[in-house]
Order: C-alpha cells, then structure tokens, then sequence
C-alpha cells in the first residue's frame, strides 16, 4: 500500500484484507459501476495513478462544485485500486441514488471500439465488486449492483437503459451495459469470485435503524463520551442498532462501536413490491412526480404521514401501500 495526496493505494489482495478491516458505520446496500470516459485509457502513462486521482478531485471539486471526489474508488488499467471520497459519504455519481451505495469508477472509456479492457483491470473489477459484496452483505443482484446507464439523468429514475440515460459504464462493459449483459456477463463472475450465496438477509442481531441529524458524530468505544473516539459519521448516514445502553446505540454487530442515541433518530428498513414505484415530492398524489424507484429496492422511511412514507431527508415521498416493511 502506498498513500499520496490523501488517497491510498491497493492491490487486490491488499485491498480484499484493507476493506475487511475498516469500521465503515453508513448502511451500504448498493454497489454503484461507473467509467471514467475522460480519463481514458490514453491517459494511463504505467504510473501516474495519484496524479490522475488527484486531477479527477481537482475537476470534482472545481468544476462541478462538489465538497469532494465523487467516487470511493477507482481502478485503473493495471489493476491497481485508488480510494477516494470517505465510504462514510455517499458518492456524487447517480443523481437521486447515491444513498446507501459505493461508487466505483473504473479508468477507460468502455464503449465498444474504444478502450479494449485490459486483463488485469477486469479481474480487479471482478474481485474488488466480490469484497464490497461480502464486506456490506450486498446480493449479487441487478437489484444491488447497478450500473449508471440504467438510470435517467435528469430525474435519477431507474429506466434500465431508457431515454435521458448516458452509456456509462461502456456499451463493451464486459459483454455491454445493460440488464441482461450485467446478468448474463458480469453478475456469475462476481458470484464465482465470492465463492458462496450472499443472502443480504438482516441479521437478527438488529434491533433497528436510526440516521444521524448531527453534521458529525462520534462514534466511541463504549456507552458513554468518557470513552475513546474510533471514528466519526455525518448528517443523514443511515446506521444499524444492535444494542442500547443509557441512550446510546453500539453500530456494529461484533464491534464497541457506539453514538449517542441524542443524535439518532429512529427509521424503518422496507422493500419497494410494485413493479415502478412513483416517487414524489409530498404525501399524496397531488404533489409532482420527481422520481421512481423499482421492484426489490431497498428503501429507508425517514417520516410517515397519511399512509405515505418520506425515503430521502428531502421531500421524496412513496405510498406505504407499495412498500414492504422489514424493520
């Protein structure tokens, strides 16, 4: 491993054994893939990796306004991993979808006649896309692992390949860029890497789901601010609860990790059942359409009123009707 403009880098196995190890507290239930397009594969000079992590964070930040780099990782021709932005951030990198995920950004341009995907960056795809499956209990599903040409840009709905959608990760992205290619091309070499079934069941070790309402907080290693502080998260990560303690919550299953329950407040876990769900921006039919969300997709209930549910801290609202709660 080697760091270098606050970005580390990895080897696969380096990275296999590096992610197992990190206190991540954000609830992540999607695998995000991406390319880059521009940096491509004309760019990679063999080794300039944090140069070029470094421009992508120049050009995040100064051009698209963003308090970051969009991605958690990229992984670059050679087969070497970079991180990113903080994995207790959401990624900028599908509008309307970023909560809950991991983006990665893969180094090329992957349309078909353009960058011809080198060996070794295929299997550290492969192999990285298997760790965070295992490391988050993320199902080897099209459900959880999406790629950003199945969603519309402009209302971040899930269209599977529709209008208003761009090619990215690359109409040659191991075999194309859509549903059926994913499944039929992508998906079995994930699954073959993890090496056995990943459920994404809930532990019953869970007792509930709070997201934070500080900017930044805390997380201790024990029940109380007397303890040492092993981390932080921030303003709307959604955290699991295995147990409480004097208002205090421990966030990891095998782990002291624990926040002040003064900061959390209390949400429901549930599972989209209609085939399209509109999303909308109040409580009732009355209010506009600005979204969707599809069929298996997990979702967070922040509020409930009149029997509709808000899943984002801002206004996008669902109909418990079309919703399954687990929690």
């Amino acid at each position: 491993m080697k760091t270098k403009f606050g970005f580390t880098s990895f080897t696969v196995s380096e990275f296999e054994r590096w992610i197992q190890q990190q206190n991540i507290a954000r609830t992540v239930l999607f695998v995000q893939q991406h390319h880059t397009f521009s940096p491509s594969y004309i760019h990679f000079k063999g080794d300039n990796h944090f140069d070029m992590q470094k421009s992508m964070k120049n050009h995040h930040v100064n051009n698209n306004g963003w308090s970051d780099i969009g991605q958690h990782l990229s992984i670059f021709p050679d087969g070497r991993i970079l991180t990113g932005r903080d994995f207790e951030r959401s990624p900028a990198c599908i509008y309307g979808n970023n909560k809950h995920a991991i983006c990665i950004e893969n180094i090329g341009f992957f349309d078909t006649g353009e960058d011809e995907m080198t060996d070794l960056q295929r299997q550290s795809i492969i192999s990285v896309t298997a760790a965070l499956c295992k490391r988050f209990n993320v199902p080897v599903s099209t459900d959880r692992i999406v790629y950003h040409h199945w969603f519309n840009l402009s209302t971040g709905a899930r269209t599977n390949g529709g209008s208003g959608t761009k090619s990215c990760p690359g109409t040659n992205f191991f075999g194309g860029n859509k549903v059926s290619d994913c499944e039929q091309h992508f998906l079995p070499l994930v699954a073959a890497a993890i090496g056995q079934p990943i459920t994404g069941e809930i532990s019953s070790s869970i007792i509930g789901y709070g997201y934070v309402t500080a900017n930044l907080l805390n997380i201790r290693k024990g029940a109380s601010s007397s303890f040492e502080r092993v981390g932080q998260t921030s303003l709307g990560a959604v955290v699991r609860i295995y147990e409480e303690k004097n208002n205090w919550y421990r966030i990891s299953e095998n782990k002291e990790e624990w926040v002040s329950g003064n900061y959390v407040k209390e949400i429901k876990r549930a599972t989209v059942n209609a085939h399209v769900l509109n999303v909308r921006s109040g409580p009732s039919t009355k209010f506009h359409v600005v979204g969707s969300v599809v069929k298996n997709q997990e979702v967070f209930a922040y509020e409930e009123k009149n029997g509709w549910s808000q899943i984002s801290l801002d206004e996008q609202w669902v109909s418990n009707s079309f919703l399954d709660f687990t929690s």
